[in-house]
């Protein structure tokens, strides 16, 4: 890299990749900070390379301006590299899973042509249409535990019902954690102000709600599993008995 304490601007859009017009345009928004000006010319720094970096890979990861310009603003004075690596670990999946890619006629093997079904398997996530008779499976786990249940004999209606059902208790119980993170780490840590160096305290937090929330999660499932199942196949046995004593 070009030494960074003497960047003109577009020495500055070479190096970052950006145009320079894409560079005023943030500068208008209040997302660079200003060059130091010497001889009516603008020079930059490691910071604005930094900077500039942070909201190419922020904008990859599904931010839009106006939610990186408030990201960058409440984390004023905190090291690119820091609110970066805050904003990895808070988009970065819980559970790394890489995806499947799967044809269209292994699709129908595996689940039939019916497309009202594979529509709804597309809406709750379990496929996702590439075109080309080309469909991801972002979970290939869960592709596999359909195919154990139609194994068993559970239509692929009823496994999508079941699928949506455990979505929605999932949903709640990521919104629990997330809102513990966010009352009892995050709103402290902003209302403190606190200095540059506890970022990395921020993200060691959450780093850490990761494998705390999965096995949270999995625990009380268990528990719950367990006690479920006693209850159920109770009531099954009982009724058994019942028969049982009434047969002549």
């Amino acid at each position: 890299m070009a030494d960074a304490a003497e960047l003109t601007i577009d020495a500055l859009a070479r190096e970052t990749g950006m145009t320079v017009r894409n560079i005023r345009a943030h500068q208008s928004r209040g997302l660079l900070p200003p060059p130091e000006v010497r001889a009516r010319t603008g020079y930059y720094g490691a910071e604005h390379v930094a900077r500039l970096k942070l909201i190419l890979e922020l904008q990859g990861n599904g931010y839009n301006l106006a939610a990186i310009k408030d990201l960058i603003g409440r984390t004023d004075g905190a090291a690119a590299e820091d609110v970066l690596g805050f904003a990895r670990a808070l988009l970065a999946p819980f559970e790394e899973e890489t995806p499947e890619i799967i044809e269209g006629q292994e699709l129908a093997e595996r689940y039939g042509e019916e497309p009202r079904l594979l529509a709804r398997a597309e809406k709750l996530g379990l496929i996702a249409a590439l075109g080309g008779g080309r469909y991801e499976v972002p979970s290939p786990t869960l592709m596999r535990a359909g195919e154990e249940l139609a194994g068993l004999g559970v239509p692929l209606a009823k496994q999508l019902d079941v699928l949506e059902s455990v979505g929605r208790h999932a949903g709640s119980v990521s919104e629990t954690f997330v809102k513990l993170f966010v009352d009892e780490v995050w709103k402290p840590f902003d209302r403190a102000g606190q200095p540059e160096e506890e970022w990395p305290k921020v993200r060691e937090a959450l780093e850490r709600l990761r494998p705390l929330a999965t096995d949270t999660l999995v625990a009380v499932f268990r528990v719950r599993m367990t006690q479920a199942v006693e209850k159920a196949f109770g009531r099954e046995l009982e009724r058994r008995r019942g028969k049982s004593s009434n047969s002549p």
